[in-house]
């Protein structure tokens, strides 16, 4: 029985959709959505460009996944945690769901959507959703 599910969830309308799939199909989970916010987004570079900017980076970052988060769980009629970390969205998602990164229990299921890429798209920018698939130690679904 499912009784712990991590969510990804990025802003798109795809994850949402992932998470309503999530609270459907398991109503009795206790249900954590986890937004990444990736440094390679950043666009000031590894020294900033100038002082302050890796700060306001973050800041700014750390603002839109908590808005991400909160649209994503007032899209659901259900109570639901949110989480918010820094980190490779793949590497961090797997750490999440073992536990590894807090010595917290682990996730006994990851739901996550696919944007679809296809081609040269998933080569170039490659797939969270392929990576966590591939090194999982839990079941995930994948909604597309």
């Amino acid at each position: 029985m499912t009784k712990r599910i991590l969510v990804a969830i990025d802003g798109s309308d795809e994850a949402v959709e992932a998470l309503r799939f999530a609270v459907a199909e398991w109503p009795d989970a206790a249900v954590t959505l986890l937004h990444v916010i990736n440094p390679a987004d950043s666009t000031t570079g590894a020294e900033g460009g100038f002082p302050g900017a890796v700060e306001q980076w973050y800041d700014s970052a750390t603002k839109r996944g908590e808005r991400i988060l909160s649209n994503a769980a007032d899209a659901v009629d259900a109570d639901v945690d949110t989480r918010l970390e820094v980190g490779r969205p793949t590497a961090t998602i797997l750490d999440v769901a073992t536990g590894e990164d807090d010595d917290d229990e682990p996730f006994d299921h990851v739901v996550l959507a696919s944007q679809g890429r296809t081609g040269l798209s998933r080569v170039v920018l490659g797939s969270v959703a392929e990576g966590v698939v591939r090194r999982a130690e839990v079941p995930v679904t994948v909604v597309r």
